[in-house]
């Protein structure tokens, strides 16, 4: 079984940046390169929502609109962990950040991954 792990949340004041992390691990019958990650929030009273996510395939990313240029997404094969570095923050960024694993595609849709975290809190204060 899949399992992921995401770290690296924490209290910062607006304009502060964070690195989140994503560690995958459980591998049996399919390698951890053969799977798009996306980084999901979950403010509360609001539904969650795809913030980035990359491509198994060719590397290609996905970022909202309200984070692109602010936010980056890496992977690193040989760790077997995707990164989500947040420059920039706002208060709106507030919110529980997830990572997800899916092998057959990607995109911003977190119906369509299979395998989830248990989630990073990320405070922004002004």
């Amino acid at each position: 079984e899949v399992q992921l792990q995401a770290s690296g949340g924490g209290l910062v004041q607006a304009g502060g940046s964070l690195r989140l992390s994503c560690v995958a691990s459980g591998f049996t019958y399919d390698d951890f390169d053969d799977y798009a990650i996306g980084w999901f929030r979950q403010a509360p009273g609001k539904e969650r929502e795809g913030i980035s996510c990359i491509s198994a395939r060719d590397g290609s990313t996905y970022y909202r609109d309200s984070v692109k240029g602010r936010f980056t997404i890496s992977k690193d094969n040989a760790k077997n962990t995707v990164y989500l570095q947040m420059n920039s923050l706002k208060p709106e960024d507030t919110a529980v950040y997830y990572c997800a694993a899916d092998a057959q595609g990607w995109g911003p849709n977190p119906t369509l991954y299979d395998y989830w975290g248990q989630g990073t809190l990320v405070t922004v204060s002004s």
